[in-house]
């Protein structure tokens, strides 16, 4: 294989992981309308019951605070059409907390369970219009 055959190559393979990585990271992420990105609203679980967790709609709510059985939360939504639950996951090379979509403007009561230690959390989140 000739220098300038692998060199192409490894210029095509560097391209391509820049712009899987830059995908990978922009999906814990949201967009305005003018293309300005937010970083998530990002809450412990261990602190939000009885709460009310404030989003802008497009935007998502990061559930950290539960680094062993991230895997085992489930969401009860009363309101989905305002928010939509994102289970956590790993899937092998990264783990991904559980969260929520804020998809419409409006007030929704969750309530999360894990399956594993019998923790029950709920809250409200008050989705607001984006900021212009």
């Amino acid at each position: 294989m000739s220098r300038l055959h692998r060199s192409s190559m490894l210029r095509t393979a560097a391209a391509m992981f820049a712009l899987v990585t830059a995908v990978a990271v922009s999906g814990c992420a949201s967009a305005t309308p003018d293309g300005e990105t937010l970083p998530p609203v990002i809450v412990d679980i261990n602190e939000i019951d009885g709460t009310t967790v404030e989003v802008a709609e497009g935007n998502a709510i990061d559930l950290t605070g539960d680094d062993e059985t991230y895997l085992d939360w489930t969401a009860e939504i009363d309101d989905p059409e305002v928010v939509a639950f994102v289970p956590g996951k790993d899937d092998g090379s990264a783990q991904f907390n559980p969260g929520l979509d804020a998809v419409g403007v409006g007030d929704s009561e969750v309530t999360l369970e894990n399956s594993t230690s019998g923790d029950t959390v709920t809250f409200t989140v008050e989705v607001t219009a984006p900021a212009e």
